[in-house]
């Protein structure tokens, strides 16, 4: 009698549940591109540089946490994140500018404010006009002495006299003495001679003043020839920074003039606020 055998059933794999799909986490570079928009917005005017200097660094925080995210496949929005790094990026610039150009600002008006300031004590504490003759007198050569400061229209000054301008920047310019230019010197010509001068700027004004702006010219001879500037290792640099009220600074120019040239004409002009001043001096 034959043995029954069990019967086989087919093997199935265990069920398995489903896995729900992660959500894309894209809200730190919607973030990111927002503020930037705004920061930079912000930083087109220059008063709001602390606005657009806070919303520029959190922008850019957000950028680049959340390209990161998609990087690792956590986002899906690589390139809003990157635009809104960059945005914020940009923004932090407009806020440096903003920053000084409103800083900048606001120093110039506190130093117009306080010449004004002091302009408006000048004239109220000026001295009433007294009657008695000698008093008169001391005061109109006083006058007469300020003018003598001032050179007459079409009118040259001489080596070592100074111009004084309204604002009472003075400018003086010594003779000119006769030097060698180094053998690497720039603006010198074979045959010519070589001088130069030493301009004097002090400012008694109540501003501080750009000497950068200065310009020293000079012209050569009966025929005016245009006097070339020379630089070389000791002269040539000109001014520079700035010279505080009550201070003076003192820089030496050198022309190349012909070797026939009698007299050496320099223009210096201290900015283009202030007219031009030739000192006519013999060589």
């Amino acid at each position: 009698m034959s043995q029954t055998q069990p019967q086989q059933h087919p093997q199935y794999p265990p069920f398995q549940q489903p896995q729900p799909q992660q959500a894309a986490r894209n809200g730190l570079g919607t973030a990111a591109l927002i503020l930037g928009i705004v920061g930079a917005v912000s930083g087109v005017v220059p008063i709001l540089f602390w606005l657009a200097g806070v919303l520029g660094l959190i922008a850019l925080i957000l950028g680049l946490t959340g390209r990161g995210r998609a990087r690792r496949g956590e986002a899906t929005n690589k390139g809003v994140a990157l635009t809104g790094a960059l945005l914020g990026l940009a923004a932090m610039g407009l806020a440096v500018f903003g920053a000084y150009t409103t800083f900048k600002a606001v120093d110039d008006a506190v130093d117009q404010f306080n010449e004004s300031v002091s302009d408006t004590k000048a004239k109220g504490t000026e001295s009433a006009p007294k009657s008695d003759k000698g008093d008169k007198g001391d005061t109109d050569k006083a006058n007469k002495d300020d003018k003598a400061d001032k050179p007459a229209a079409g009118k040259a000054l001489d080596a070592g006299d100074a111009v004084v301008y309204d604002d009472d920047l003075t400018v003086s310019v010594s003779n000119a003495v006769r030097f060698a230019p180094d053998a690497y010197a720039a603006g010198h010509s074979k045959g010519n001679k070589a001088y130069k001068v030493t301009v004097t700027v002090t400012n008694d004004s109540k501003a501080k003043f750009d000497a950068t702006l200065l310009t020293a010219d000079a012209r050569a001879g009966k025929a005016g020839v245009t006097a070339e500037q020379i630089f070389d290792g000791k002269v040539g640099g000109g001014f520079s920074g700035t010279i505080l009220p009550g201070r003076k600074a003192t820089v030496v120019y050198a022309f190349d003039a012909p070797a026939d040239a009698e007299n050496l004409t320099v223009e210096v002009t201290p900015s283009f606020e202030y007219d031009g001043t030739q000192w006519d001096l013999t060589i």
